[in-house]
């Protein structure tokens, strides 16, 4: 089992930048896809961006591309998600969370593929 924690949420700007941090132990993180998905308040948790095991691939919901980027160091054990130009669209609760499948290319979107959650972070945009 692996509890994946989310940090570096918090108050920002419009147009400002944040950096969020998964870090996990246990299951041998770097074997898996991580993805970020964020649910805003009354809203479902949607899909964010996903890495793939060797971060040979990622993949990001189409709002957010260009603006985010996911990248890992699995020697830490660590996923990151930079997000800049932060707009009213994106504030929300964020969580990390890893694929239930080893060593897959092919990123998932849906939240049943992913099995192991945080228990997120908040990201507050400002206008």
């Amino acid at each position: 089992q692996v509890q994946p924690v989310e940090s570096g949420g918090g108050l920002v700007q419009a147009g400002g930048s944040l950096s969020l941090s998964c870090a996990a132990s246990g299951r041998t993180f770097s074997n898996y896809a991580v993805a970020w998905f964020r649910q805003a308040p009354g809203k479902e948790r949607e899909f964010v961006a996903a890495i793939s095991w060797n971060a040979d691939y990622t993949y990001y919901k189409h709002s957010v591309k260009g603006r985010f980027t996911v990248s890992r160091d699995n020697a830490k054990n660590t996923v990151y998600l930079q997000m800049n130009s932060l707009n009213p669209e994106d504030p929300a609760v964020y969580y990390c969370a890893l694929d239930s499948r080893m060593k897959t290319a092919a990123l998932a979107t849906s939240l049943s593929a992913y099995r192991d959650w945080g228990q997120g972070t908040h990201v507050t945009v400002s206008s």
